[in-house]
């Protein structure tokens, strides 16, 4: 009898220690599992901040092919009647109006790639907004605007001029204090 217990007592320790092994095995199975997919998860993150950074920088390209063309109207007003659609202007006031445009191109791609914050793009525009030749650029080009999709964030920069340019028209020696517009949701982060 002792002898049966003895079997019995090691065949049930030999099945603990069977299943202590498979659930080592489970477990180690399960970490490993987590692991792979904290990994995946740390992988497509990384792949999401990459997707990010080759957007910003086509869209730097994109603005140094803006501007070279930009440069070539101003060094040349045949180029520059050639592209403009803005009619009624001198050689010397169709340079300034592509000036201005390049200006105000140069801080939506600064907000855009995240070199500019909401705030600072807002201070920017204020500068900008008293200056005369900018504002005869913003009105002159209002029919432009309106075929941007209205959820685009130039559309809501645009939006955010317009605000700026109203209180300007109403108090102009408030200028530092317009356009205090809350920054739209599709934010690009600001970097410093």
């Amino acid at each position: 009898m002792a002898l049966r217990r003895n079997t019995a007592a090691r065949s049930i320790g030999s099945a603990v220690l069977a299943g202590l092994g498979l659930m080592r095995v489970s477990f180690a199975w399960g970490a490993r599992r987590r692991r792979q997919e904290q990994l995946l998860a740390e992988l497509l993150e990384q792949l999401a901040l990459m997707t990010e950074e080759i957007h910003r920088a086509n869209l730097i390209q994109y603005y140094r092919l803006f501007e070279d063309q930009n440069y070539r109207k101003l060094d040349d007003p045949t180029l520059a009647e050639a592209s403009s659609t803005l009619g009624g202007l001198s050689d010397t006031r169709r340079r300034q109006m592509i000036f201005a445009n390049q200006q105000y191109g140069s801080l939506v791609l600064a907000h855009r790639v995240g070199a500019l914050g909401w705030d600072e793009l807002l201070g920017h525009l204020r500068v900008l907004c008293i200056n005369a030749v900018f504002a005869e650029y913003w009105d002159r080009t209002v029919e432009h605007r309106r075929s941007l999709p209205p959820d685009s964030v130039e559309a809501k920069i645009g939006a955010a001029v317009d605000v700026m340019m109203e209180e300007l028209a109403e108090d102009p020696d408030e200028w530092w204090v317009v356009g205090s517009a809350p920054a739209p949701e599709s934010e690009p982060p600001a970097r410093s």
